[in-house]
């Protein structure tokens, strides 16, 4: 197959995919979009097949064209497979890591694990990105990322799980509020008649509560709708209501001796669970395999810490 393929029209066609058009690629690659195309019409010649067709002003790709994109993805997983066994004779001083995670977590591992990683491996680099439970699984089995940490993860038999634990729903307020005086796990029904925050329909969190709504036949109103779990601390500090999350989406406030994290009695709000997952199969780099222990030994010591307040 090799023999078959010009390496660079290969390139071209990933970066044609990762762009989602011609004229994407043409930019990064800073080629003219005639010579781009052209080279993606002889690869097609060679293939014997139509690699991308038309969709709205994109491409997208054809059968052949993702079994192609499957095949490339494949070699350069190998080749990353040889670059870290190679590696692993070497101490862990260079390389980089690609991890990413729910906006809940960004803070706790910035406290914790890549915050202790970075300073004892200062030239490993590090891309956090942010993004949704769906983006999240897309990009880890890609191969686009070596770690993700997320909330209730789809079932997906391309996933690792290296660790995982349960991740209840709980309520934050200041300690003057209302509801923490009733000194027992609240019902959605001793919330609904006070103002609170949640996070929008994409996230985990939001679909759990969804779901105990309907089996309390109740139905909070939000006054603020978000997709920052910052955003969900700052209303609570200002007095403005309650707010529902999880307890390392809530940790960043605990420093804060006016805020109380209250527990919840719908036994939907306490099935959730916190997840660290890489691509099943995948061989992580040495730096990579590093930081995933530590984010799992981390992860482990959270979970069996009490809860203050």
């Amino acid at each position: 197959m090799d023999d078959r393929l010009d390496t660079r029209r290969v390139r071209y066609f990933m970066q044609v995919l990762d762009s989602g058009s011609v004229r994407g690629a043409a930019e990064v690659l800073d080629m003219d979009p005639s010579a781009v195309s052209r080279a993606i019409g002889i690869l097609e010649q060679e293939c014997g097949l139509p690699l991308l067709e038309r969709h709205g002003r994109g491409v997208v790709p054809t059968d052949a064209g993702q079994m192609l994109a499957g095949y490339v993805r494949r070699q350069h997983s190998q080749k990353q497979h040889l670059m870290a066994q190679l590696d692993s004779i070497r101490k862990i001083e260079r390389g980089h890591i690609d991890i990413v995670a729910g906006e809940g977590y960004v803070d706790w591992l910035m406290r914790h694990s890549l915050r202790d990683f970075m300073i004892s491996h200062p030239k490993i680099t590090i891309d956090l990105d942010v993004a949704s439970t769906d983006e999240i699984v897309q990009r880890v089995v890609e191969e686009r990322a070596h770690v993700g940490l997320l909330f209730q993860p789809p079932k997906d038999e391309r996933l690792t799980s290296h660790h995982s634990h349960p991740q209840p729903i709980q309520a934050m307020v200041l300690r003057s509020h209302p509801l923490a005086q009733l000194d027992r796990p609240l019902t959605l029904a001793d919330l609904q008649p006070y103002p609170g925050a949640t996070l929008h329909r994409n996230f985990g969190v939001r679909q759990h509560i969804e779901a105990a709504e309907i089996s309390e036949g109740v139905r909070l109103a939000s006054l603020l709708t978000t997709t920052s779990f910052s955003a969900l601390g700052h209303f609570v500090s200002a007095g403005l209501g309650y707010a529902l999350g999880t307890r390392i989406s809530l940790t960043p406030n605990a420093s804060n001796p006016e805020l109380v994290e209250l527990p919840m009695k719908n036994p939907l709000l306490s099935q959730g669970r916190s997840h660290i997952v890489s691509r099943h199969g995948r061989m992580l780099s040495p730096a990579a395999s590093e930081l995933l222990r530590q984010v799992v030994v981390d992860m482990r010591r959270f979970a069996e810490t009490k809860p203050s307040g």
